[in-house]
């Protein structure tokens, strides 16, 4: 999922200085989850910068609501007789939430409540890891399901670096040590012979190189509209 997390509130404030009335949007799926912007987390807002306002002498309206997911338009629908009525759309949405608002409403400001993170799990209560970077080639199959580039704080892909000891990273004593667990991942998968192989230099095209990227499926596309 994409883990976010919630900007200060003092940064918030300052991105909304001069409004008077802001429509707080949150997000009910990956943001949600980590605690950054689901409901509860619109309502906790949202009275925390109308106290604020208060204290500094400055009336703030806040309305509060949550769709299923703002990087999907059929959902923003629901939010276009009443966005009208506001000075800004305050999004407690991941990135693509925010860029998915400001697309459907150029008219009005869309601010990010969020700092958006990375793609993670959670390995514990209240702890999220990364574990993509998106980089658009997969080599999990070589690796037994543990990501060199997420992962490894150097991303290498031919084994260690060797400066990491009894198992800790050498960048960050308190992060396990990628190979160390790939490694230990290939024993008991019985696939150890498949690390000594040399992976070439990754081709990093398939990342963020020449803009921003796009997966087209034909198959799934809509047919155009006739034309007249």
């Amino acid at each position: 999922m994409i883990v976010a997390e919630q900007k200060p509130l003092d940064a918030i404030k300052g991105m909304m200085k001069d409004d008077k009335k802001v429509l707080a949007v949150g997000c009910g799926t990956c943001v949600t989850v980590c605690f950054a912007g689901g409901r509860n987390e619109v309502g906790v807002l949202s009275s925390s910068l109308r106290l604020s306002r208060e204290v500094d002498g400055k009336a703030l309206e806040v309305g509060e609501t949550t769709v299923q997911r703002q990087c999907e338009e059929e959902f923003l629908r629901q939010l276009d007789d009443e966005v009208g009525n506001y000075d800004a759309i305050l999004s407690l949405g991941c990135g693509v939430g925010v860029q998915s608002l400001a697309e459907r409403y150029p008219a009005i400001r869309v601010l990010p409540a969020l700092n958006t993170k990375f793609m993670g799990y959670p390995s514990e209560h209240g702890v999220w890891e990364e574990r993509c970077q998106g980089c658009g080639n997969c080599v999990l199959h070589l690796t037994g399901g543990v990501c060199p580039v997420s992962r490894c704080s150097k991303q290498l892909f031919n084994g260690p670096c060797g400066g990491s000891q009894a198992g800790e990273c050498e960048v960050d004593p308190s992060t396990e040590c990628a190979w160390q667990v790939i490694w230990e991942r290939a024993g008991e998968q019985g696939s150890i012979d498949q690390l000594m192989n040399v992976e070439p230099p990754k081709d990093w095209s398939s990342s963020r190189d020449g803009g921003h990227r796009r997966i087209v499926r034909d198959d799934l596309r809509l047919p155009e509209a006739d034309e007249g």
